[in-house]
């Protein structure tokens, strides 16, 4: 009760928002930290006895009006996976727990992200070794469970970054190498996304293709923003004013260009992947998130207070 006390005390006037991707039906030894969805159940149920949980639109509407509850939170998913509805929607529901899904539109009805195509190849190869040295990415054995997830790690870094083209190129032709097919269905379809709202989960836009804003054209940039926007609105049927950042850390992945135009693109408010707590002088246009990685209710509740603790970084506001 002490530390309840403590993080509603901490958290006056400022709102966390946490960030997920994933939850899996059950432990993925390739990515253990992913919450499995009896794990997610045993948070949700933490985080309705903790913390003030609400709906992102609300919580951001609630933080400049000075009128946000004590220990204020909110949800939010990024990518738009298949396992958000199937097992992450009923559990929010079971639980009252609104969430906010920021979808890349592009990947929706039988759509697969290039770091999805990389995993599938480490995770399904019946090779000892995938060698990619024709593409200048040097050889990866294959041979252990530890094996595949360093193969995986060190790919996704090497890739992430490169112009959009090279990237997609490059993680075909790592699941080429792999003679592995590429998983079907991993994504959410149109008709789930509009699913999600039966059970309070609102959606914001992630752009089209995920890229890396900083990396692209300031027309490339711009497109995706707006594209990525204009489809969820044509399926949803209403306007989509939330908006994540790919990525999402300042400076490397946005810059202030990229939130100049998520701001003219018609978003009244957008997240980064920044760690820290919103305030009333945080800009709308860059709140940050933060995800505590741990199955423990006291450890997550110590990394909550250190995170409310925490001087978000954020980009400088860009000049016309």
């Amino acid at each position: 009760m002490i530390l309840a006390g403590t993080l509603a005390l901490a958290s006056r006037g400022r709102l966390s928002i946490l960030i997920f991707h994933r939850v899996l039906p059950e432990r993925d030894a390739l990515f253990p930290g992913e919450p499995t969805a009896r794990e997610f159940d045993a948070l949700l149920a933490h985080l309705k006895a903790r913390f003030s949980v609400l709906p992102l639109r609300e919580a951001v509407d609630r933080l400049y009006g000075a009128t946000l509850p004590r220990a204020a939170l909110a949800v939010t998913f990024d990518d738009g996976y298949a396992d958000n509805l199937a097992l992450a929607a009923p559990l929010l529901r079971k639980h009252g727990v609104p969430a906010t899904l920021f979808v890349a539109s592009g990947y929706l009805d039988g759509g697969l992200m290039w770091n999805d195509r990389v995993i599938a190849a480490f995770r399904s190869t019946s090779r000892t070794q995938l060698d990619l040295q024709a593409h200048g990415l040097g050889a990866f054995p294959t041979g252990s469970t530890a094996d595949r997830r360093t193969g995986i790690e060190r790919l996704l870094r090497e890739i992430k970054h490169r112009p959009a083209l090279e990237r997609e190129r490059l993680a075909s032709a790592v699941l080429d190498v792999s003679g592995v097919d590429p998983p079907k269905n991993l994504m959410l379809t149109s008709d789930g996304v509009r699913a999600l709202q039966a059970h309070g989960v609102d959606v914001g836009a992630h752009t089209v293709t995920h890229p890396i804003l900083a990396r692209v054209t300031r027309d490339e940039a711009w497109r995706e923003i707006c594209e990525g926007k204009r489809a969820l609105e044509s399926i949803v049927g209403r306007d989509v004013p939330l908006f994540a950042y790919p990525n999402g850390h300042p400076g490397d992945d946005y810059t202030p260009d990229h939130v100049r135009m998520v701001r003219e693109a018609g978003f009244t408010a957008a997240v980064s992947t920044a760690w820290g707590a919103a305030n009333r002088t945080s800009d709308r246009m860059q709140l940050p998130r933060f995800t505590p990685w741990t199955r423990k209710p006291l450890r997550f509740d110590l990394l909550m207070l250190r995170n409310l603790r925490h001087r978000p970084i954020q980009q400088e506001a860009a000049t016309c």
